[in-house]
């Protein structure tokens, strides 16, 4: 029989404009300062800039602009989120970065805290998710793989 916290899985709620994403703690490395993004000219709406991280250019990602909306002005509070990549490419690219509009926090869900709905989503988006009564969405990180390997190969030209 297993124990109660052992049934509990650690997430992190990371702020976006309008919404929460919900991960598990195991996807995210690290939440670095802001002040580090580079801006990059004649970039993509989703494309904030670069993060030179522990030796690596990573392409820093607006998940709002990358899911179809108009990118969130910049957050007093906001943070970068460092990512695990998880997709096929994790070799060429082992992190992606991903903008917060705000401090990230820990939480331990149980599986019946966590109910899918149906919901208006856009690309980024994997699912929406109600989480003890508020709206969060899990990311679909394949995705925003895609986009920071786009962010990569134009970087190189």
């Amino acid at each position: 029989m297993m124990n109660e916290s052992s049934q509990l899985l650690p997430c992190v709620l990371i702020p976006m404009h309008d919404r929460h994403l919900l991960l598990p703690n195991v996807s995210v490395a690290e939440i670095v300062d802001r002040a580090a993004v580079e801006p990059r000219t004649e970039a993509p709406a989703w494309l904030v800039g670069d993060l030179n991280w522990r030796g690596l250019q990573l392409p820093v990602i607006s998940y709002d602009a990358a899911n179809g909306s108009a990118a969130a002005p910049a957050a007093n509070r906001g943070r970068i989120a460092v990512l695990n990549s998880i997709g096929q490419h994790h070799n060429e690219l082992p992190f992606l970065a991903l903008l917060t509009q705000g401090i990230p926090s820990q939480t331990r869900l149980a599986e019946e805290q966590i109910r899918r709905f149906e919901g208006e989503t856009g690309p980024a988006d994997l699912m929406l998710v109600d989480v003890e009564g508020e709206t969060a969405c899990i990311p679909d990180l394949e995705y925003l793989e895609s986009l920071a390997l786009e962010a990569g190969t134009d970087r190189a030209r």
